[in-house]
């Protein structure tokens, strides 16, 4: 029977062990670790993207052990099995996931439990680090072994998990996978107790926060839903040329969701937006796939797309296509004795835009919208968004720039509503029409001047 004996560590190693350091390098090492990474490590390269941190390990003043953490790997199948954490999840918190991409001791410091205790110390801090340095902390860590080369020891020894082997493709740039044929292991570690819980939970910690903060709304409508609603918007006019792969209606369709979440309407708001979706939600929106990937990615519009949106798009067609989508949400509009009330707003941001809209008082449904001509006002605007609305049975209300009698002709003849209109004191002949009016109404409805008649 064979047994295992600890390997034999001399004085000199066991000082080493013992008086072993660890620190973020400074500004000024930088080349002098990468060079010597590039020289020592298998890999040979030290071109990491993203967040990333590097650490060396010093005893009386010389460099036994060099580390590189940087963010996780974008997609790993038994990582979000072992996380448990939505696609959706995944996508806002990724950046809460680390990878020790690069880890070497030089021969020379080749001590038994070096590593081990090279990790044990990096692992006590890591997370307090990248709090400090990127605002928020990290819960997991993960990294690959080459099992051809190493055993990954150090890792086992300081508690991490084998969770299996890789498919065997690498990341040769953004978005972009090659096969290798060289499946490595996946090892992995929690941070802090009970992380992965915490990955997949409703709410993250204050310490991990920030991770989301500037991060776009997540769209909530499933692929089903944005199928339908793209197919509300299918029949716009089309301005685009050959250049531009994406439809008219799947770009609306993008925008109303991004209204739906409180996403500030700006082109980059709305690029931002549309990167952020799932790619099952990018698929049930018609984006183009990237044939130019392995994987399964789509092309999210840019914010020169939508800024041609915004300036080319059909506005009647658009409120005709929407206000359709509503009544299929919502069931036709019943509008006998509903309160319609109109009102003008300046537009933020737009330089002195205006556009006035109807909405039912009783429901808050919005009832269509009028941009106000430049050079001009809210009374012609206002008119010819009451000749589109169905105003029959229903009560119009409006502030008192709007008591205009073509405005009430429109209401009571064209539409067969009522009004209700303000009249301010600065409107004197208005106002004393008005007067006029009531005084006759009085004497003519008065008791005393019925009995009169009699």
């Amino acid at each position: 029977m064979k047994t295992k004996h600890k390997p034999i560590i001399s004085l000199e190693q066991q000082a080493l062990l013992d008086g072993v350091e660890l620190r973020l390098i400074t500004p000024e090492e930088r080349q002098r670790f990468d060079e010597q990474m590039v020289r020592g490590h298998y890999l040979h390269n030290v071109q990491i993207v993203g967040e990333q941190l590097r650490y060396v390990a010093e005893y009386r003043g010389q460099w036994v052990a060099l580390m590189i953490w940087s963010a996780g790997a974008y997609k790993l199948k038994l990582r979000e099995e072992w996380i448990g954490w939505s696609e959706r999840q995944k996508k806002r918190r990724l950046p809460l996931v680390v990878n020790n991409s690069r880890f070497f001791i030089p021969e020379a410091y080749h001590v038994p439990n070096l590593a081990s205790k090279v990790m044990k110390l990096v692992l006590r801090r890591l997370s307090e680090d990248w709090q400090r340095i990127y605002g928020h902390g990290v819960l997991i860590a993960e990294t690959f072994v080459d099992p051809s080369r190493f055993q990954g020891t150090a890792y086992k020894a300081s508690g991490w998990m084998l969770l299996g082997k890789t498919k065997g493709f690498e990341r040769s740039r953004k978005d972009f996978y090659e096969a290798h044929d060289r499946p490595k292991q996946l090892w992995v570690r929690e941070l802090q107790e009970g992380a992965r819980t915490i990955l997949r939970g409703r709410n993250l910690p204050a310490a991990c926060q920030a991770c989301e903060e500037d991060r776009p709304p997540d769209c909530p409508q499933s692929p089903e839903q944005l199928v339908r609603m793209r197919s509300f918007f299918s029949g716009l006019p089309e301005w685009r040329t050959r250049r531009c792969p994406h439809k008219v209606g799947n770009l609306v369709a993008v925008t109303v969701c991004a209204m739906l979440c409180k996403v500030c309407l700006g082109q980059r708001d709305l690029a931002a937006f549309a990167r952020n979706l799932t790619r099952e939600q990018m698929k049930a929106l018609g984006f183009p796939r990237d044939w130019s990937k392995r994987i399964h990615t789509y092309i999210a519009p840019s914010e020169t797309t939508f800024a041609r949106l915004l300036r080319h798009l059909d506005n009647q067609a658009l409120q005709r296509e929407l206000l359709r989508w509503l009544d299929q949400l919502l069931g036709q509009r019943d509008p006998t004795g509903d309160q319609v009330s109109v009102d003008g707003k300046e537009l933020l941001n737009s330089q002195g835009a205006a556009v006035v809209s109807a909405y039912s008082v009783q429901t808050g449904r919005w009832l269509g919208s009028e941009p106000v001509a430049e050079g001009s006002n809210e009374i012609p605007a206002v008119q010819a968004l009451l000749k589109r609305v169905d105003l029959d049975g229903c009560l119009v209300t409006a502030d008192a720039m709007h008591t205009q009698t073509e405005t009430g002709r429109i209401v009571v003849q064209d539409k067969g509503g009522d009004y209700l209109f303000t009249i301010k004191g600065n409107q004197k002949g208005v106002a004393d029409n008005a007067r006029e009016l009531y005084q006759k109404l009085s004497r003519d409805f008065s008791p005393s001047a019925h009995g009169a008649d009699l």
